[in-house]
This record gives C-alpha cells, sequence and structure tokens, in this order.
C-alpha cells in the first residue's frame, strides 16, 4: 500500500509541476502578446515623433529665412526713418503753413493716400479701392495729383466748395 500512496503523490508532484508550467507558459505567452502590442504602438509614436522633427527642423531653418529677410526690410524701414527725420529736420511746417496753405494741405493729403495704399498693398489688399472716407477730397478742392494718379482735377483751392442739391 505505500507503494501506491507513493505512486500518487509521485503522480500528483508532476501533475503540480505540469500545471506550474502550463500556466507559466500561458502567462509568458500574453506578456509577449501585451509586448508585441505595446512595441507596434511605440514604433508608431516614434515613427510621428521623427516627422515632427524633421517638420520642425524645416520649420527651423523657414523661420531663419523669414527672420533674415525681416531683418533686411528692418534695416531698410530704420534707414528711411533716419531719411525722413533728415527731410523733417530741414523743413519748417508751420511756416510753409502760414505762407501757403492750400499748397501745404494738397502735399499732406497726396502722401496720406500714397502711403494709405501701400498699406493697403502691404496688408495683402490687391484691390484697387478708393481712398478711405477721412481722406476723401471734394470733387474741387484741395490736393495735388500726387495723391490720387485717376484724379482729373488738381486744384488746390481748399476755401471753396462745390454743393450739390438732390431732390
Amino acid at each position: 500500500m505505500a507503494r501506491i500512496y507513493i505512486l500518487i503523490f509521485v503522480i500528483g508532484i508532476i501533475g503540480v509541476i505540469g500545471y506550474g508550467a502550463k500556466y507559466y507558459y500561458d502567462t509568458t505567452q500574453n506578456r509577449i502578446a501585451v509586448l508585441t502590442k505595446n512595441n507596434a504602438t511605440l514604433k508608431a509614436a516614434v515613427e510621428t515623433s521623427e516627422k515632427s522633427i524633421t517638420a520642425l527642423k524645416g520649420n527651423i531653418q523657414k523661420m531663419a529665412d523669414l527672420n533674415n529677410k525681416l531683418q533686411v526690410k528692418l534695416q531698410k524701414a530704420e534707414s528711411y526713418k533716419d531719411e525722413l527725420r533728415a527731410k523733417l529736420t530741414k523743413l519748417n511746417l508751420v511756416v510753409e503753413a502760414l505762407k501757403d496753405s492750400k499748397v501745404l494741405e494738397g502735399k499732406m493729403n497726396g502722401a496720406s493716400a500714397k502711403l494709405w495704399r501701400g498699406i493697403m498693398e502691404e496688408s495683402g489688399n490687391t484691390n484697387k479701392l478708393d481712398n478711405p472716407s477721412w481722406l476723401q477730397r471734394p470733387q474741387d478742392g484741395a490736393g495735388n495729383q500726387d495723391g490720387n494718379e485717376d484724379r482729373k482735377d488738381n486744384s488746390t483751392n481748399s476755401s471753396e466748395t462745390k454743393t450739390t442739391t438732390t431732390q
């Protein structure tokens, strides 16, 4: 009888070892499946981040080029500012306004119109629109042809205004 108990004990131990091996195999296979899935996800993430890094490097180069262009434009604008400042120091607008205010008004309106069109073109507006309402001149008023190239009347007489009656 002792042999039967030893045989049952040995078969039990072999069964426990077999079950342990099966459990180890199953958990290892599950872990391998999870790790394979995570690896695929990480590969996709790495690929996306590499594409992002490449795009950022390209954007850095573009930004550097644009920055250089802006720097050149800034230097031009500063030199133009210095030029205008030098011109303004030579001018005495008060004396000119007292001498002939109509001519000065025409020059100022013309320069304002030219500046306004420049701003509109720089901001991307390519339409050839009229001047803004605050810069509109009456048909027979102050001005010169520098301000509005399409204008036929170059009168600088701002003291006379024409009125029209509508019925």
